[in-house]
């Protein structure tokens, strides 16, 4: 054996096997720690854009349940407002067809004073009762008591 025997060593280029392995590991997590945060961040975003749709779609069937409520109602008070059209004129017939035949039963004073209080007060509870307006009630008033 040659004890001048050259021994070559081959010199590296780059990192060691240690290093490459190291500069990996820190890699794969950077992308693990990126991808969570861009996961958990399209998520939000993705609840978010469903929590406002969600608002939008319950806006609006409270707004169409509110205008059913109203169409409702209006309907109801158009049906008792017919009605009381309805009554206010059949009073108003009984009350001309009576009225030619109570001149003639009124034969004093007293007599024509006590129908038209009478007729006062049946005009006050058709107001009273919501049949006459407050104006219907004041012109059918000033008629009575004019004669």
């Amino acid at each position: 054996m040659r004890r001048n025997a050259r021994v070559t060593v081959n010199t590296r280029r780059g990192p060691g096997l240690m290093g490459t392995m190291a500069r990996t590991a820190v890699i794969a997590g950077t992308a693990t720690a990126v991808s969570t945060k861009t996961s958990a961040a399209m998520n939000q975003s993705a609840q978010a854009k469903q929590a406002a749709q969600q608002a939008q779609v319950q806006a609006m069937v409270d707004q169409q349940l509110v205008e059913q409520q109203a169409q409702t109602e209006q309907q109801q008070l158009q049906q008792q407002l017919a009605e009381q059209q309805a009554q206010l004129q059949q009073l108003m017939q009984q009350q001309t067809a009576s009225s030619p035949a109570a001149p003639a039963m009124a034969a004093s004073d007293s007599d024509a004073a006590s129908i038209r209080i009478m007729k006062l007060k049946e005009l006050g509870a058709l107001r009273d009762a919501g049949i006459l307006t407050e104006d219907e009630f004041q012109s059918e008033k000033a008629r009575v008591l004019a004669g």
